[in-house]
C-alpha cells in the first residue's frame, strides 16, 4: 500500500536589518525540516540596506542549506504584510501550490517539535484555518500569543490598567489568561502562525496597507468572517526575542517614542472592519483611561513603561484629530 506525501509546507520569514537573528532562526529550522522533508522556506529581505543580503547569502552556503533554504532580496520595504505577500502570492500561484505556509519572524527561535505540533493539529483539524504556537521568552516564559478582537472595552481595559476594572471587563480584555492546551481564539500574534492555504484562496493575502502591527488582527478576522477558526497550540514552543525586529515592544519600547506606522495601522483596522464612529469612541476609551493612568502613576510613583510622548502622539493620530498635526518628530 502505497504512503500519501506529506503535506507541503512553505516557511516564510521577513528580514529587515536582522540578519544574524534570521540567521539564528534558520539554524533552529535545521532539525526541523530535516524531519520533514516536504519543507522548503524563504527569506525575504526587505530591502535592508544594510548588508543583509550578503550576510544571509554567505551563511546559506556556509552552512550548505541551499536545498532548502532561498532567499529573496525585494526591491523595496512595504512592511511586514508586503514582505509575506511577495512570497506567498508567487507560491499560491505555482504549479505545486504549499499545503500550508509558516509565516514566522526572523527574532525566533523553533523549539524542537514546534514545526510538526502545528502541522499536525491542522492536518487532524480540517475546519481549522490558523494555528499559532506558544511564545517563549529566553528563560521558558510565556508570552501572550492568544487575543480578543479589539473592542471599546478592551481599549478602554489597555489605556486604564486598573485591576478591578480588568476583572469587570475580563471577558472583553485584549490578552485573557495564558492557556496551557489547545484553544480557538480570535487571533493569534503573527510571531509564529501556520496558515492554511485554502485560507489565502477564500480570504487573498495579508492587507499589505498594513506597514506593520494589526495585519495578522485583519487577516484572523477575515478568516473568521469565511468561517474558518483560529487555534492557540501550546505545545507547539517558539522563543521569541521581543521587538528585537521592530523595537516597539520589548525592552526598547520605553525608549523611544512610538512610530507612525504603528498609528496608521490602528487607525485602518477600526475604520476598516467597524465605523468612524466606532473608532472615535475606541480612541476616546483608550485616551480616558490612559489620562487615568497617568494620573495614577503620578500619585502613586509608577515606574514609566511607555514610549515617549504616547499620550500626545495616539491624541494626534486619533479618529476625531487623524494627521499627526502635532507631531513634531516622527
Amino acid at each position: 500500500m502505497l504512503k500519501s506525501p506529506s503535506p507541503s509546507l512553505l516557511v516564510v520569514i521577513v528580514n529587515y536589518r536582522t540578519p544574524q537573528l534570521t540567521i539564528d532562526c534558520l539554524q533552529s529550522l535545521q532539525t526541523e525540516v530535516k524531519h520533514h522533508a516536504n519543507t522548503r522556506v524563504v527569506v525575504a529581505d526587505n530591502q535592508s540596506g544594510d548588508g543583509s543580503v550578503a550576510v544571509l547569502r554567505d551563511a546559506i552556503a556556509s552552512h550548505h542549506w541551499q536545498d532548502w533554504v532561498t532567499l529573496q532580496s525585494l526591491d523595496r520595504n512595504g512592511g511586514f504584510a508586503a514582505g509575506n505577500n511577495a512570497v506567498v502570492g508567487p507560491a499560491l500561484k505555482s504549479t505545486h501550490p504549499p499545503d500550508y505556509i509558516w509565516l514566522l519572524n526572523p527574532d525566533t527561535v523553533v523549539h524542537p517539535g514546534a514545526l510538526k505540533t502545528l502541522l499536525t493539529f491542522l492536518e487532524q483539524h480540517p475546519d481549522v484555518g490558523i494555528a499559532g504556537s506558544r511564545l517563549e521568552n529566553l528563560d521558558g516564559t510565556p508570552q501572550y500569543s492568544a487575543f480578543r478582537f479589539h473592542t471599546i472595552w478592551s481599549e478602554l481595559d489597555q489605556g486604564l490598567r486598573l485591576g478591578l476594572v480588568s476583572k469587570i471587563l475580563s471577558q472583553w480584555i485584549l490578552a485573557p489568561s495564558i492557556a496551557d492546551q489547545a484553544i480557538a481564539t480570535d487571533w493569534l500574534a503573527g510571531a509564529s502562525m501556520m496558515i492554511r492555504r485554502q485560507v489565502f484562496e477564500q480570504i487573498g493575502l495579508l492587507d499589505d496597507n498594513f506597514f506593520m502591527y494589526y495585519e495578522e488582527v485583519d487577516f484572523c478576522l477575515r478568516a473568521r468572517q469565511a468561517n474558518w477558526t483560529c487555534w492557540y497550540v501550546p505545545t507547539s514552543r517558539v522563543v521569541h526575542l521581543v521587538g528585537q525586529s521592530s523595537g516597539v515592544t520589548g525592552a526598547q519600547a520605553c525608549q523611544q517614542r512610538r512610530p507612525q506606522y504603528w498609528f496608521d495601522s490602528r487607525h485602518r483596522y477600526f475604520h476598516k472592519h467597524h465605523s468612524h464612529l466606532y473608532a472615535v469612541l475606541t480612541d476616546l476609551a483608550w485616551l480616558g483611561g490612559y489620562s487615568l493612568w497617568q494620573l495614577r502613576q503620578l500619585v502613586q510613583h509608577k515606574p514609566q513603561v511607555d514610549p515617549p510622548h504616547l499620550l500626545q502622539d495616539f491624541f494626534c493620530n486619533s479618529a476625531f484629530v487623524k494627521g499627526g498635526q502635532c507631531r513634531s518628530e516622527i
